[in-house]
């Protein structure tokens, strides 16, 4: 498993502590929100000291962003199935974002949690914005290749779009989270079509099916 980039000591093989903590945490999320989660009560829970647990993380929001290294690998897998070249750009693009919904859903209080923890911490910020922007090398390279190939029309630079258009992703986890007036199949439906249009133009996102 990756180590946290919170993670506030030197690199170690193993370390159960670390994991007790990050158990009891996660444990203590699911029980109530990130405001009221007691750190003295999650080092006792993990059976650690309350100073155990600020060795290992300078605070909750850490420990969220430690966490949340649990759904990174299906956040990844969602960003690959827009970068294939199985299927039409539509299929992909409404797959991706299925994949991103279904992802957050599944880790809801996790995602809950980071969007407090973002807000508390500008190191955690940093750590999201990170994760967000390894996606955009590998998207603005599909870009690119579908310029080359003729299906897709020039415009701004790939990465400018590629980062905009995953910016909207960010965007669409908070919403289903937090609620609002949508339902998840129009916020999905209508990402759909800013990616094929920002992507492939008004005429050639709409034979994209």
């Amino acid at each position: 498993m990756r180590r946290s980039l919170t993670d506030r000591r030197a690199a170690q093989r193993s370390d159960q502590r670390r994991a007790a903590i990050l158990a009891a945490f996660d444990e203590a999320l699911r029980a109530t929100s990130f405001e009221a989660v007691n750190i003295a009560e999650v080092a006792a829970r993990a059976g650690v000291s309350r100073s155990a647990f600020y060795f290992y993380f300078e605070n909750k929001a850490a420990a969220v962003a430690g966490l949340l290294e649990t759904m990174y690998d299906d956040v990844f897998a969602a960003g690959d199935i827009v970068t294939s070249t199985a299927g039409s750009p539509r299929s992909r693009i409404r797959s991706m974002l299925d994949a991103l919904m279904d992802t957050g859903a599944a880790h809801r209080y996790l995602v809950a949690a980071m969007l407090d923890a973002r807000a508390a911490s500008s190191a955690v910020r940093e750590i999201w914005d990170n994760a967000r922007e390894a996606f955009v090398p590998p998207i603005a390279a599909m870009i690119d290749t579908e310029r080359a190939a003729g299906r897709a029309p020039d415009g701004p630079a790939a990465a400018v779009l590629a980062g905009v258009l995953l910016e909207l992703n960010d965007r669409l986890l908070e919403r289903l989270i937090l609620g609002g007036p949508r339902t998840r199949d129009d916020l999905v439906a209508g990402a759909e079509t800013i990616w094929l249009h920002t992507i492939y133009g008004t005429v050639i996102g709409d034979q994209t099916s």
